[in-house]
């Protein structure tokens, strides 16, 4: 193994691929070492929440994140892995310009595919009501703007409507429809509240589709099979290692806080030396003294 060569991302070809052949699982990742632990369970696509980015950071998911602090996010994630990113960047982080600069951004960062929202700013978590959407030709401009700036054919636009919340789902696939006029290359509807409706959208909307699969919500959690069969390409669970992590965190810290020690949990906790095996601790040893040993033989 090379730490220098062996993190090359794979890229948005490469989710083209997978979507092609059947439904990706994309689980929702937060940093660097949670990519880590994703590729190494065997899953073969990654999902960066605006909300787990928002969340990571102590602050709600009410577009308080700017383009920069997700598109440092998308970096240290895609310098780990090889699997390709699709990130969530809420409303392109404003109009027509914004949305030009934020393609470019995401591309140079290392993401394979992104979702822009049709909702107002600030914009709210899809699952919680009191959303506004913008009007469709706006959308669609962004839309237009999105595809257009990529540099990269393959990368993929996900154009998400908020809209089965406001307009109901006939106005959910009437938006839907107009997006992919527009050039978008997948539709993710948002909030879906029943498997009929899963079913309703996909007959009636001829696309790649993603799914939302977060917990707590508005949707019905179905498995990726039962989406699968409803036609639905990659199906995401943003949040759900994330709402683990912090139970998990939350615990911890109360034993410690109770007790003074943490010597009745060790069980429940990565020993060093899964750890020092999940970041490659030993890999970078061997590159740094082959280098060294190299060197020296040179001078």
């Amino acid at each position: 193994m090379s730490i220098l060569k062996d993190n090359v991302n794979l890229g948005p070809s490469e989710l083209r691929r997978l979507i092609s052949k059947g439904i990706t699982i994309a689980p929702g990742v937060f940093n660097g070492i949670t990519a880590i632990i994703a590729e190494r369970t065997g899953f073969r696509a990654l999902y960066l929440s605006g909300s787990g980015i928002a969340g990571s950071m102590g602050l709600p998911d009410l577009s308080l994140t700017t383009l920069s602090e997700v598109s440092e996010e998308v970096r240290k994630i895609a310098s780990v892995t090889r699997l390709p990113v699709i990130v969530d960047v809420d409303t392109g982080f404003g109009e027509v310009l914004n949305v030009i600069r934020t393609v470019r951004m995401m591309e140079s960062s290392g993401a394979s595919a992104i979702h822009i929202e049709d909702q107002e700013l600030p914009k709210k978590c899809g699952h919680l009501p009191g959303k506004k959407l913008i009007p469709e030709n706006e959308m669609v401009k962004k839309i237009i703007a999105a595809v257009e700036s990529r540099k990269n054919s393959d990368f993929i636009i996900i154009a998400r409507t908020d809209a089965r919340a406001v307009e109901g789902i006939e106005g959910a696939i009437r938006r839907a429809n107009l997006y992919l006029e527009a050039g978008a290359d997948m539709i993710f509807p948002e909030a879906l509240e029943t498997r009929e409706e899963f079913g309703k959208f996909s007959k009636e909307v001829k696309a790649p589709l993603l799914a939302n699969m977060t917990e707590f919500g508005k949707s019905p959690l179905l498995s990726a099979s039962d989406l699968e069969n409803l036609g639905y390409r990659i199906v995401i669970f943003p949040l759900t290692v994330f709402r683990a992590s912090l139970l998990t965190a939350e615990n911890v810290y109360r034993e410690i806080f109770e007790k003074g020690t943490q010597s009745g949990i060790l069980e429940k906790l990565m020993t060093r030396k899964r750890f020092y095996d999940l970041i490659g601790y030993d890999e970078y040893e061997a590159e740094d003294k082959n280098i060294s040993d190299r060197g020296s033989r040179i001078t």
